[in-house]
């Protein structure tokens, strides 16, 4: 027996509408797209967990740099979502057409994945991990995730109703949160050994209850299987089939021309801009804190468990603020939340300045305090994030056109590619600026004391040689507090030109955002 859309011609109309949300009738629609988007999330979180391990390898920040641009399929899939939205078989379903080969191939890539991964990391004591293989068979992975992320967010713009679809963020945050928080801290302390011995086991053991190869087969099972019940269980409808008929622009020989054609509306680029630039506020921020941690001795484990609580605030805060974000207006809470991140983002990066101050001589008994103190600091910041992040999703499934949904709300996605652009550019810049020279003691003879005192320590060799005749590399200037000043200066003056934007983008009429539908 199929389970059937509720709201067989939902969207008739357009989405921006003032219709009073009621879920009533969309709960089984509801628990659909949240299971997609928790699967959607995982390889999301094990993401996050790979470039935790990478860094515990002790890979340089260049090699994180390589493995950072595995999510970039994410950010460019506007270049086949035109694809994902006009081709499909009418006899399987638009959405299912799509979603069942690339949930299928990315389950089975988890499982051969599961067979290979622990061979690719190499022999942690002399072996470096593979990074352009794992980077590559990873990059392959986001392919297949974002062409995934392109048909649930068509789909659900359809599959509920009209009046549900400012929920859709909420949906989107809460599910993808979780996915992540399970691919990411719950795989994170279930890993390790230190967290299980003292959390799990009766008796100590060498390893954690999973391996990454275990969690990563039981993950390709699991998508299996939601595939299987989605695509033989669940009814697609045609939407709005009158309006596609008549429609000249649409099919396969429009994509590209009807994508053309949605870029150059200018409240389009105007969103774009927008978005394309306020990463650089906090880039620095977001991908190198958790490395500096590492890097400082803050073990793996508990840098996934510290995230916790934030994930508590990912999966409540788009339902707190849902009555706020489902209506004519979400854009208001971003603009209000947005300050707010930047001061936590300063506040924690000196956080992590002080933390070699904090723990020195403690490395094997960090106080407690300092994981709450950073407990607290993340809780916050990541209040702020999900805010923001709920009221742009909002803001797009609004004035997202439902005729091409897929294609619109991945175009106003992909304006965060110059946020990951400047990210990625972040992680490789930081050794850039970084200054380090070769300290050494004053009992050194003189031949090593000239050689070591030239060592600026740029590149392994010079890392080597300043070890092997007794030196030590040390930072003199750290790269990451430089790039943190330049992002604040930054968020100062973008602020005052975005705020005034967002107001006057959130006035414009609906139609002057679709190019199908009236």
């Amino acid at each position: 027996m199929k389970i059937k859309d509720d709201n067989m011609d939902s969207n008739v109309a357009s989405p921006g509408s003032d219709l009073k949300p009621n879920l009533k009738g969309d709960y089984k629609n509801v628990f659909i797209l949240s299971s997609l988007y928790i699967l959607q999330g995982v390889p999301m979180g094990l993401t996050n967990s790979m470039k935790v391990m990478l860094q515990n390898r002790g890979v340089s920040y260049a090699d994180q740099t390589i493995f950072y641009t595995t999510v970039y399929p994410f950010m460019l899939k506007v270049l086949w979502a035109p694809i994902v939205d006009c081709v499909f078989s009418k006899a399987f379903g638009r959405r299912k057409t799509w979603l069942f080969p690339t949930q299928t191939l990315i389950g089975c890539l988890m499982i051969y994945l599961s067979q290979s991964v622990d061979s690719w990391f190499g022999d942690e004591a002399s072996q470096k991990p593979n990074i352009i293989l794992i980077t590559t068979v990873f990059f392959f992975l986001w392919i297949l995730t974002a062409t995934q992320d392109i048909a649930v967010d068509g789909w659900a713009l359809t599959m509920l109703q009209k009046r549900n679809v400012g929920h859709l963020a909420t949906i989107n945050c809460v599910g993808q949160s979780f996915g992540v928080l399970l691919g990411f801290t719950v795989f994170l302390a279930l890993e390790s050994k230190d967290f299980c011995n003292k959390w799990i086991f009766s008796e100590p053991r060498d390893e954690g209850l999973v391996k990454f190869s275990g969690f990563l087969a039981f993950w390709g099972v699991t998508f299996l299987t939601v595939t299987f019940f989605i695509t033989f269980f669940k009814k697609e409808y045609s939407e709005n089939k009158e309006e596609l008929k008549a429609l000249p622009d649409f099919g396969i020989r429009k994509a590209y021309p009807l994508l053309w054609k949605i870029i150059q509306k200018k409240p389009i680029l105007l969103m774009a801009a927008f978005f394309s630039t306020v990463g650089i506020s906090t880039a620095a921020r977001d991908t190198i804190t958790n490395l500096k941690l590492i890097d400082y001795g803050i073990p793996r484990d508990k840098i996934g468990l510290l995230n916790i609580p934030s994930f508590a605030v990912q999966l409540t805060i788009p339902i707190l603020l849902s009555r706020y974000t489902a209506g004519r207006y979400p854009m208001t809470v971003y603009y209000k939340a947005f300050p707010y991140r930047v001061i936590i983002s300063v506040m924690t990066v000196a956080f992590v300045y002080a933390t070699p101050m904090m723990i020195e001589g403690k490395l094997h008994d960090i106080p407690s305090y300092y994981y709450v103190t950073l407990m607290i600091l993340t809780f916050f910041y990541q209040i702020t994030v999900r805010a923001m992040y709920t009221a742009d999703m909002s803001f797009f499934a609004r004035v997202a056109d439902p005729l091409v949904g897929g294609t619109y709300m991945t175009l106003m996605n992909i304006s965060y590619i110059g946020g990951y652009m400047f990210e990625t550019f972040s992680i490789w810049f930081v050794d850039v600026i970084t200054w380090r020279s070769c300290h050494y003691s004053e009992d050194i003879s003189l031949n090593h004391t000239q050689t070591l005192s030239k060592n600026t320590c740029a590149d392994d060799n010079m890392k080597r040689e300043c070890i092997e005749n007794g030196g030590n590399c040390q930072i003199d200037i750290d790269g990451f507090y430089l790039e943190v000043v330049f992002n604040v200066i930054f968020a100062f003056f973008w602020f005052q030109w975005a705020k005034r934007l967002i107001k006057r983008l959130q006035e414009l009429p609906i139609h002057d955002w679709h190019v199908l539908s009236k």
